[in-house]
């Protein structure tokens, strides 16, 4: 079942506290971003003439607000994010896959890309609306992140010409993704679960049935230009987070396990990665059972052997 949520400190001062110092910082934060959607527009300017110095331009201003952000994870909140599993090399291109449990999930994958300098780099596969969200969806969009309606027969002209673009430019990145969909939630679980039983497929505990068209298009769009696929498994030792508490400052300590896998090592058929994105999820709710058992990854995937 989902981690429980995180409880609120019991202490007064600790949430006034949360409170005077968490919202002055969210409200710069949203305030900043939109300031630099503004700057973005202006970049607009640029693309008739040098559609690489476009890009230049929005990743730096990417790596600017989202740095922002890793600062006040590490500075003003104090969270520690702590990382296991496989060894990353430094500025790789690859495809990122996580579980996702709440919003503050976004941040701290943020935290890890700033460590392994991909910050400035983020494309994100998000759902269509998000498009039109002022601040963060027009800012994506600038980038050139993937928005999908879910549905395969819209979806399909857009993602290959947006992975057409990436892999004819080299555009540096990671390519980030959700394949669960949505945030977990226990209604959500349930129905997933009924779902994989009708379709006669392991009934997983901790996570939804991956989506797994996104994936697959993604491995094959950028096959040649990604060097691997990262799957990051996110947990919460305290429990898992709203964006709120993340807000007020509630959240001290995140883990993440990281499994790298060779792109060139993975089939290339739609039924084949199909199946390995399945398999692997099915691993990572082992690993996630582990976890909870025993509160940190490290001993996890010592009792799970395809985590290790």
């Amino acid at each position: 079942m989902p981690l429980p949520p995180l409880q609120d400190p019991e202490n007064l001062g600790r949430r006034v506290y949360g409170f005077c110092v968490g919202v002055p910082a969210a409200a710069f934060l949203f305030v900043s971003l939109l300031v630099f959607n503004l700057l973005q527009l202006f970049t607009l300017l640029v693309w008739p003439i040098s559609g690489q110095a476009f890009r230049a331009l929005n990743r730096q201003l990417a790596g600017i607000w989202w740095g922002l952000s890793v600062w006040l994870s590490e500075r003003l909140y104090g969270v520690h994010v702590t990382v296991s599993g496989d060894p990353v090399p430094m500025a790789e291109n690859a495809i990122v896959i996580a579980n996702h449990q709440q919003m503050p999930d976004i941040n701290f994958l943020l935290v890890y890309a700033s460590t392994k300098g991909r910050l400035s780099d983020l494309k994100w596969m998000v759902k269509y609306p998000m498009k039109f969200v002022p601040g963060a969806g027009w800012g994506m969009a600038m980038l050139g992140c993937l928005f999908l309606r879910r549905d395969w027969a819209k979806d399909r002209a857009s993602v290959l010409r947006t992975f057409a673009g990436l892999v004819q430019h080299r555009v540096p990145m990671w390519f980030m993704s959700f394949p669960e969909g949505t945030r977990l939630t226990p209604d959500k679980l349930a129905k997933a679960q009924v779902y994989a039983q009708k379709l006669g497929e392991p009934v997983l505990q901790h996570l939804l049935v991956p989506r797994t068209k996104g994936f697959v298009a993604s491995v094959q769009g950028l096959r040649g230009h990604v060097a691997a696929v990262y799957d990051v498994t996110i947990g919460y030792p305290d429990g898992v987070p709203t964006l709120w508490q993340y807000t007020l400052g509630y959240v001290r300590r995140v883990h993440l396990h990281v499994q790298r896998f060779v792109l060139s090592d993975l089939p290339d058929e739609e039924e084949a990665l199909t199946a390995w994105l399945k398999a692997r999820f099915v691993a990572k709710d082992a690993l996630l059972s582990a976890y909870y058992a025993h509160g940190d990854f490290v001993s996890a995937a010592a009792d799970v052997p395809s985590a290790s």
